[in-house]
C-alpha cells in the first residue's frame, strides 16, 4: 500500500518513516516546507496524483500558549488542514489516520478518561484539535487516535527540554499537579500498524499505560539518564502560562488494547529502552 504522510519531519512522522524504510513500504513524505495542509488546493495537487491507499496525518500545531493570543495558525493546521486531508481521502476512497490529544478534556474527572467521556477543552489548541477529530471522522473508515505527552527522537518533547533545563544552575521546578501519560512515538507506530492490519476504525485512546505527574516523569527520566539534579515539586499556576491546561488528562488505553488483542508497554519500560538506545 502506498502511503502519503504529512508532518514527516516531526518526532512521530519520523518514526513512521523509519518503519516504512525498514519494512519496504512505498511512501510520499511531506512536511511544512513542501506542503501547507491548510491550503486545500495544495493538498489536492500533492495527494491526488499519488493515489495513496493510506494517508497518515502527523502534522500538528502544538504551540499551546501561543495559540491563545494567535489562534488562527492552530485552527489552520489542526482543523482546516485535517478537513483538507479528509476531503482528499474521500475522493480517493483512501484510509485516513489522524492523531488527537488529551487536551480535549478538562481534567475534572480525576480518573483515566475513556473514549465515551464528554469533552471540554480548556484552550484554543484543544478546541482546534477537537474540531480536527470531527473532520477526520467525517471520512469513512478513518482512524483517530488520541495521544498524550508524546516523546521520541527529536527536540520538540519534554525529555529533550528537561535535559537542557538540567544543565542550568539551581534546582528544577516541575509541576506535580499536571497528570497524564507519557507515550513513546515508536509504540504509537507499532499500535497503528496493528490497527491497520486489523481494520480498526473510529476514535480510540492510545497512551503509555499508567498515569504519572510531570514531576514524577522528570525524576524518572533524569534517573534513567543518570543525571544528578535536584528537582522540586511545583504547581502549574506557578509558571504563569497563557493557556489553561487540564490538571488531569490521563487516558485509558484499555479499549484499544482489547480491540487489538495487545498490551502496550508501560511508559517507564518504553522510556528506559528509548534512553538506553539514544544516549
Amino acid at each position: 500500500m502506498r502511503v502519503f504522510i504529512t508532518g514527516s519531519k516531526g518526532q512521530l512522522g519520523s518514526e513512521f518513516i523509519r518503519f516504512f524504510d525498514k519494512n519496504g513500504w512505498q511512501y510520499i513524505a511531506a512536511d511544512l516546507d513542501t506542503l501547507d495542509i491548510a491550503d486545500g488546493d495544495a493538498v489536492l495537487k500533492a495527494v491526488m496524483p499519488c493515489r495513496p491507499g493510506l494517508i497518515i496525518n502527523c502534522a500538528a500545531y502544538n504551540l499551546v500558549d501561543k495559540a491563545e493570543s494567535e489562534p488562527k495558525p492552530a485552527w489552520d493546521v489542526n482543523a482546516e488542514g485535517v478537513r483538507n486531508l479528509a476531503f482528499a481521502a474521500r475522493q480517493l476512497e483512501s484510509k485516513l489516520v489522524h492523531f488527537g490529544t488529551d487536551y480535549v478534556f478538562d481534567g475534572e474527572k480525576r480518573a483515566p478518561y475513556v473514549e465515551t467521556d464528554p469533552v471540554n477543552p480548556l484552550n484554543e489548541y484543544g478546541r482546534s484539535k477537537l474540531k480536527g477529530e470531527e473532520y477526520a471522522l467525517d471520512c469513512p473508515g478513518s482512524l483517530v487516535l488520541r495521544l498524550s505527552w508524546v516523546y521520541g527522537r527529536g527536540t520538540q518533547n519534554f525529555i529533550h527540554k528537561l535535559l537542557g533545563w538540567a544543565e542550568k544552575p539551581g534546582p528544577l521546578r516541575v509541576p506535580e499537579d499536571e497528570v497524564s501519560v507519557a507515550t513513546f512515538a515508536g509504540d504509537i507506530v507499532d499500535a497503528v500498524m496493528v490497527a491497520l492490519r486489523e481494520g480498526v476504525t473510529g476514535r480510540w485512546h492510545l497512551s503509555g499505560g499508567e498515569p504519572c505527574s510531570r514531576y514524577d516523569w522528570a525524576r524518572a527520566a533524569l534517573k534513567a539518564y543518570r543525571v544528578e539534579k535536584e528537582i522540586l515539586p511545583a504547581k502549574m499556576a506557578d509558571f504563569g502560562l497563557a493557556a489553561r491546561r487540564p490538571g488531569y488528562s490521563a487516558m485509558s488505553n484499555a479499549a484499544l488494547c482489547g480491540q487489538l488483542g495487545v498490551k502496550l508497554p508501560h511508559w517507564r519500560e518504553s522510556m528506559e529502552k528509548f534512553i538506553k538506545e539514544n544516549k
